[in-house]
């Protein structure tokens, strides 16, 4: 499916506004009703519209620091790789882990309440995850900027 101007301000409009009314965003968008749903419903059906979120203000939530990992395993065998991409998923603090190419195996995004309770996150599930040989973690002092809107 090849994605016209109409889709991408649809999807621009989803990406700010993810609880818009059909009948909002098809006059956002200078579409008819029906032809808004439509177009809503093939973008969700094509994978575009991967789900729908509320996004959480971790400082009110409790979690206002943000911590990034740096993983090196000790292999780079196919069964390490799968053994630590199953057990970090089951991490809570953890908000994204990605595979890394660099002198990192995996980079963690990580949240906190404090240092102390990052310390605890660090010895209760970090250290045990299968095949890390090296961790080293970076505090992030403050958020400039934070997006979940991708460029469409």
């Amino acid at each position: 499916m090849i994605l016209d101007e109409t889709d991408r301000r649809i999807l621009r409009v989803l990406q700010r506004k993810g609880r818009i009314s059909n009948a909002d965003l098809s006059e956002e968008v200078n579409l008819s009703a029906s032809a808004c749903h439509r177009r809503v419903q093939r973008l969700e059906t094509e994978g575009y519209v991967r789900d729908y979120v509320a996004l959480l203000n971790a400082r009110k939530m409790g979690l206002p620091t943000t911590v990034f990992v740096e993983i090196t395993l000790s292999t780079q065998a196919d069964d390490v790789l799968d053994a630590f991409e199953t057990a970090v998923q089951r991490v809570p603090a953890v908000l994204e882990c990605h595979l890394m190419a660099g002198t990192a195996d995996y980079i963690l995004k990580v949240v906190a309440e404090d240092t102390e309770d990052f310390a605890r996150i660090h010895r209760q599930y970090l250290t045990r995850l299968p095949g890390v040989a090296q961790m080293q973690s970076s505090f992030a002092l403050r958020t400039v900027f934070k997006t979940t809107a991708l460029p469409v």
